[in-house]
């Protein structure tokens, strides 16, 4: 597998789209935690809007422990930025027939979609890194006590941020052409599942929060609104959505090496 690893990074080192886009990536998160913490930052210090600030929120998102929680909800919705980076870099291996000459060279299948599903697996611990450093730089910066609790949500990010890289696996694998792989992606994503998720919620007692990437977000709420969205809707139901999303993970990997060990190539 490590020889494998090195070959991909042989591909990945030399191609321009993948630093540009994790550079985005990584300037993302802390830019938009940055303006997150801002704005909460100004809350607080308007003292026309203190008492106002205290009353909904509470102690400071950004301040220890709630920033590991906050870092992680804020940094959710980025996401898709390395699924948009796994589609093209799979997509491009069907356009350019890398995939082919890698089986003739002597891979076999599985290993060829195991290395990718191991990338995959990689960008999600580099992105969870991302926000452990992230979270610490913005919960020095009140100068409170450094605490470990509500670090469980820097885990589900990291099952969020695989859940999300598995799926645009998927779609890279079954549609293969690039723009409309990330077209369906981007669709599925960042709208269609959203709405099915709230008409679901509301037509089906909440089953929305159990489609595959809203189960995910499910186990990061809002640190803000936390407590309002527990008296309205409830508080998730964490054992449920561990079970739920430890299926999807597992069908996802089922679906792609079977998918890509039975197609034509």
């Amino acid at each position: 597998m490590l020889k494998l690893l090195r070959i991909e990074w042989m591909k990945l080192k030399h191609y321009r789209t993948f630093w540009i886009l994790s550079a985005l990536y990584l300037i993302s998160i802390v830019g938009l935690n940055f303006i997150v913490f801002y704005v909460q930052q100004r809350i607080f210090e308007e003292k026309q809007s203190k008492g106002l600030a205290e009353l909904v929120i509470g102690n400071r998102p950004y301040s220890f422990p709630t920033v590991w929680q906050m870092t992680s909800y804020v940094s959710g919705f980025l996401l898709f930025l390395p699924g948009l980076l796994m589609i093209i870099f799979i997509t491009n291996e069907y356009s350019f027939k890398t995939h082919r000459q890698n089986i003739i060279d002597g891979w076999s299948r599985k290993e060829f979609i195991s290395v990718k599903l191991v990338l995959a697996l990689i960008i999600a611990f580099a992105s969870t890194l991302i926000v452990i450093i992230t979270a610490m730089i913005f919960g020095f910066q009140l100068e409170n006590s450094f605490s470990l609790d509500k670090f469980e949500h820097v885990g589900y990010f990291f099952i969020q941020a695989l859940s999300y890289g598995l799926v645009s696996v998927i779609i890279a694998v079954v549609v293969r052409r690039g723009g409309l792989a990330i077209g369906i992606y981007f669709m599925y994503a960042v709208v269609l599942e959203n709405v099915l998720s709230k008409v679901m919620n509301h037509w089906l007692n909440d089953t929305g929060r159990f489609l595959p990437l809203q189960s995910t977000d499910e186990l990061i709420p809002l640190p803000v609104f936390e407590r309002m969205q527990r008296q309205i809707i409830g508080a998730p139901n964490y054992p449920v959505l561990f079970v739920v999303v430890t299926l999807y993970l597992v069908a996802y990997l089922v679906f792609i090496q079977r998918k890509f060990l039975r197609s034509d190539l």
